[in-house]
């Protein structure tokens, strides 16, 4: 048995942390000395080295929970996906590293690019053929046609921020080509729908809370903030926390488009499209 400060110095983890995870049930000590001391085994030093595997890839505390207390996952299947997770992470890196070494010998540019632009052009194409027609309409009337709207695309998911985020996918579904495959996985035009008129809903209560003078990070704000994610998350089959925020962060930005906070704004009173911006990037800083 080991005590926190012998796990500490083991693993660089600070004593403060070990108890935090106790606090919250995500790694409970095997026992308590006499004196009331955190004692821990060798099976807590595996489940330890397991959080720290999925903590390589910034998940959320109460995810790494979730999954290290589903009785449907064994230890070898958590083992399996941390591998997978990491050896797509090793294979970005050895990519990082290739253009580093590229720009060092003066041969290019930085390139942190995960999806090229024939896959983003195939995304644009597959989204454009299976968007419902009233979907489709409400876009185009957005940006004014299809090719502004394609190039708005186009140029948003071209920017280094949305590219980590396309990295995120890659890394939860364990290639490029499983990621591309769940991005283009089409939901059906009932779905839509129904997910269209949720966020209506759901901005309606938001507007209603910016007239009332809400705080971006009171509980009611956040509340309809979170339902927008949860929504969007619906819509897209997303699971990826990290790629369910990059998202919803793009969201935020579209409410600030030339073509979009104007229309926002009429729909829902002057200062609603930023407020909804803030918002979203509100909650999402303090999550």
């Amino acid at each position: 048995m080991k005590t926190v400060k012998e796990i500490s110095e083991m693993t660089g983890i600070s004593v403060r942390t070990l108890h935090y995870y106790d606090e919250i049930g995500l790694l409970r000590p095997t026992a308590k000395s006499e004196a009331g001391y955190r004692l821990y085994d060798d099976k807590a030093l595996e489940m330890l080295q397991q959080i720290l595997f999925f903590r390589e890839f910034d998940i959320p505390l109460k995810e790494i929970k979730a999954v290290m207390e589903n009785p449907a996952l064994e230890k070898n299947q958590i083992l399996l996906m941390q591998r997978k997770m990491l050896a797509s992470k090793k294979e970005r890196l050895e990519r990082l590293i290739a253009s580093i070494d590229e720009i060092l010998k003066g041969e290019k540019k930085m390139d942190f690019e995960v999806f090229g632009k024939s896959d983003i052009e195939t995304l644009f194409e597959h989204t454009l053929e299976h968007l419902p027609e009233s979907a489709k309409e409400a876009a185009i009337k957005e940006f004014g046609s299809v090719e502004q709207w394609k190039a708005h695309y186009m140029e948003r998911a071209s920017q280094e921020t949305m590219q980590r985020g396309y990295q995120k996918l890659v890394e939860w579904y364990g290639s490029k080509e499983a990621a591309l495959d769940a991005a283009m996985a089409p939901p059906n035009q009932e779905l839509v729908q129904a997910c269209q008129k949720r966020l209506d809903a759901v901005l309606e209560k938001l507007n209603e809370k910016r007239k009332r003078g809400c705080p971006l990070d009171s509980f009611e704000v956040r509340e309809s903030v979170g339902e927008y994610e949860f929504v969007m998350k619906r819509l897209y089959q997303m699971e990826a926390k990290e790629g369910l925020e990059q998202l919803m962060l793009s969201v935020a930005d579209s409410y600030r488009h030339e073509m979009v906070r104007p229309k926002t704004d009429a729909q829902y009173g002057e200062g609603a499209a930023e407020f909804f911006a803030q918002a979203i990037a509100s909650f999402y800083k303090r999550a």
